[in-house]
């Protein structure tokens, strides 16, 4: 039953637009079905709550798990109902909850054969903890949202291939690693263009310069680069600014931000950028100027 959790458009779109069509209609059938049968044996209990999840009735698998546990704390399945009750409480985007279960399933049975399961559901619900909910359903670009759950994800997965490199779930992990470290560079370069806009421009060059030295092998360094050449640019810094040029272009002369000569172009200058008296005196927040702006992603528009 246990198994990797893959990007999918949750259940909640379905039920939406059938609670539209079915009005006064019950979803699920008669509520006399949906009942959890407290009297049956603890293997019948299991099967029940197995069937919920088979259906993605996620609520009522949560309230059938956590009843098994609590009247068979020491029976045959309860340690593998506290594992499905993580990946129940996911599916009910409960996220924070499935955090706590795999928190709890880890610390009390270190030593069980499926802890990997609960390294790995503890990361892929880390991940979803900042996520609305119209994300699972209208596509949207995740490196623009608060990015805190994403890093604590990264660290549950880190810990599940360096504890377990043989895991099952090994592979699902690395490849959602990769995704996230390239989520959070291109966090830092839309940082960096929040910064432009306000006119802090250091702190646009350190976000660029953070993407080009620590995370080189990622998607976004060909704009890490070219908001270190803007910056430096606004900063009056020709020199730096015409070293950082030739390294985007030896590396990324496809850049939309290069001329066919390797120059670099479509930026601003210190004296070419207004700022109005609004905008100087609310420190950049209010009335920004046009600033460059970079994302350099086909199929994605800034």
């Amino acid at each position: 039953m246990i198994k990797p959790v893959y990007f999918r458009i949750k259940r909640y779109a379905l039920l939406l637009l059938l609670a539209v069509v079915l009005p006064g209609c019950s979803l699920f059938g008669d509520d006399d079905e949906l009942q959890i049968d407290t009297n049956s044996g603890e293997q019948q209990m299991y099967r029940q709550a197995q069937r919920y999840i088979d259906t993605n009735n996620f609520d009522l698998a949560i309230s059938a798990l956590q009843q098994l546990e609590s009247r068979y704390p020491f029976g045959k399945y309860a340690e593998q109902a506290q594992l499905e009750l993580i990946y129940a409480h996911h599916g009910a985007f409960e996220n924070e909850a499935a955090v706590e279960a795999a928190d709890r399933f880890i610390r009390l049975h270190p030593q069980h054969p499926s802890v990997d399961y609960a390294f790995y559901m503890k990361g892929v619900a880390a991940y979803d903890l900042n996520k609305g909910f119209f994300a699972n359903i209208v596509p949207q670009d995740d490196s623009k949202r608060d990015v805190s759950g994403v890093r604590e994800a990264f660290a549950e997965f880190s810990t599940l291939l360096t504890r377990y490199p043989n895991s099952r779930y090994a592979q699902d992990a690395r490849a959602r690693m990769v995704y996230i470290r390239n989520m959070l560079a291109r966090h830092e370069i839309h940082v960096a263009n929040y910064y432009f806009k306000r006119g802090a421009y250091m702190a646009a060059l350190k976000r660029g310069q953070n993407v080009v030295e620590n995370m080189q092998e990622t998607t976004a360094v060909a704009d890490g680069l070219a908001v270190m050449t803007q910056a430096y640019l606004l900063l009056e810094m020709p020199d730096l600014a015409a070293d950082t040029t030739r390294v985007l272009c030896l590396n990324y002369p496809e850049h939309p931000n290069l001329d066919s000569d390797c120059t670099f172009s479509g930026g601003y200058n210190a004296d070419g950028l207004e700022r109005s008296w609004l905008n100087q005196v609310s420190l950049g927040l209010l009335d920004p100027p046009e600033a460059p702006q970079f994302d350099y992603r086909p199929g994605f528009e800034s």
